[in-house]
């Protein structure tokens, strides 16, 4: 059985502690049975942003006559060669993972499946491996919903929608997240007619003023049937037929292609750790503590399949605290994380740091609120804004910022002013005191934060 100092399972947010301790001289065995890169690089953040990008534009040229600027009504778009690009590109990337690690002196690829035999021994086709820590980071896959007729059929996940090279006239997506609204508003930009089956509301962990500011807008382009449950599944002449239950009635819609976006599901469950002493969470999640170890010493686990965070931008951060911890002398200490942000790169744009308010109502905390549309500021006027709005949530008592989100263009850019006063503990004083660049959409923060002063003046949650 080979030795190694490090063992990391899973190429992408593994890859935070795999190289550079190999870069300190620790041998170290990477084990991956897809591409390099992981979820992110491959089938995830990248390929999707370098689709949505193109949707966005596509959205902006056919909204072009609200600026009294009028173009060739016939749309149209490479969609194969959009994709082509896409896929080149990421699997460019991908390559340039795996030639780096094949002539790293440090690193030995493993191309195949990890499963555990026992506490600190791992198989990989047929060969044994073990080392002092081990890296568990195996990610999470799309949840299949146990759907009558669904197997068997050509329907999309995430990862087949982001390498089809045809693009379909009607689409159906069953789910309501956010992987189900980008990748629904990158096919509806490009020219799919979409159809959304969704339980209960869209983005429905967003704070509930957001959520219902996105359903308003996102509806002008979706068809949106809420309270459906999807029955069976038929796909006939190459048409997929969804029947539905909704508000106790049965419904049934047709498409050319279906996508199932209906959650994720933890890698985990593919390791056989039944032959460790780590435990698992509900949901096929491997439990941790504050250090980020499991139940056997020496063995660790980050990133999604963990169930704390699923981005990418988090299993970052839980990697560099682990090799800067194990690796990088730091003292011994809990993983603290600060505020954790998100964004949905839809239309409308969606971005979030730090509590909702129906979680301060929740902990009972005393809060004032100071929310600001887009339209009222200087650039909303000039992008002719009619929806969207910042929002920003303040303790009462100390004035700190306890939660930002934005709804409109730029908000996945905008919010970062608030990660930012957040990671300081600034007070809602502070922001007042910033100066902003007029005219530019950050004045839509400031006004917020001018909208909650005023609400402390006056004693009020909000004005």
């Amino acid at each position: 059985m080979r030795k190694f100092d490090v063992i990391t399972i899973g190429s992408g947010g593994g890859a935070k502690i795999s190289s550079p301790a190999a870069s300190l001289g620790f041998k170290v065995a990477v084990i991956e049975k897809d591409r390099l890169g992981g979820t992110c690089l491959n089938r995830g953040c990248i390929p999707s942003k370098m689709l949505i990008h193109p949707a966005d534009v596509a959205v902006e040229i056919k909204e072009a006559h609200r600026f009294d600027i009028h173009n060739d009504p016939k749309f149209s778009v490479d969609f194969a060669k959009l994709i082509t690009r896409i896929s080149a590109a990421v699997d460019g990337d991908s390559n340039k993972i795996e030639t780096s690690y094949s002539n790293h002196p440090n690193i030995k690829l493993f191309k195949g499946a990890a499963k555990f035999l026992d506490n600190k021994t791992v198989e990989i086709n047929g060969e044994q491996i073990t080392a002092d820590k081990i890296f568990i980071a195996a990610g999470t896959r799309p949840a299949i919903p146990a759907i009558p007729g669904l197997a068997g059929t050509p329907f999309m996940t995430s990862t087949e929608a982001l390498r089809n090279t045809t693009l379909p006239s009607s689409m159906i997506i069953i789910g309501g997240g956010y992987i189900a609204c980008e990748l629904g508003h990158a096919y509806a930009g490009l020219g799919t007619q979409t159809t959304f089956l969704v339980r209960s509301k869209l983005l429905r962990k967003e704070d509930a003023e957001i959520a219902a500011e996105f359903h308003k807008v996102f509806s002008r382009y979706h068809r949106i049937e809420l309270g459906a449950v999807p029955e069976k599944v038929e796909y006939i002449n190459n048409t997929f037929t969804v029947h539905y239950s909704q508000n106790g009635q049965n419904h049934a819609v047709s498409a050319q292609a279906l996508l199932i976006a209906a959650g994720i599901t933890s890698n985990a469950d593919t390791l056989d750790l039944i032959n460790t002493d780590i435990e698992l969470q509900p949901g096929n999640f491997i439990k941790v503590n504050e250090y980020l170890e499991t139940g056997v010493p020496g063995v660790y686990a980050l990133g999604d399949c963990i169930g704390r965070y699923f981005f990418r931008h988090s299993v970052n951060f839980e990697g560099e605290y682990l090799f800067d911890h194990l690796f990088g002398g730091h003292p011994r200490a809990p993983l603290h994380y600060p505020p954790v942000p998100h964004a949905v790169f839809t239309y409308p744009q969606v971005a979030s740091v730090g509590a909702t308010e129906e979680e301060l109502k929740i902990k009972g905390v005393d809060y004032v609120i100071g929310l600001n549309p887009y339209k009222s500021s200087a650039m909303g006027m000039a992008l002719l804004s009619d929806h969207g709005f910042c929002k920003i949530l303040v303790d009462r008592k100390t004035r700190k910022l306890l939660g930002g989100h934005i709804i409109g263009p730029e908000a996945s850019d905008m919010i970062h002013m608030i990660i930012a006063y957040m990671n300081m503990n600034a007070t809602l004083d502070d922001m007042l005191r910033t100066i902003y660049i007029h005219p530019a959409l950050p004045e839509i923060v400031r006004n917020a934060a001018r909208k909650a002063k005023t609400a402390f003046d006056k004693n009020l949650v909000r004005v």
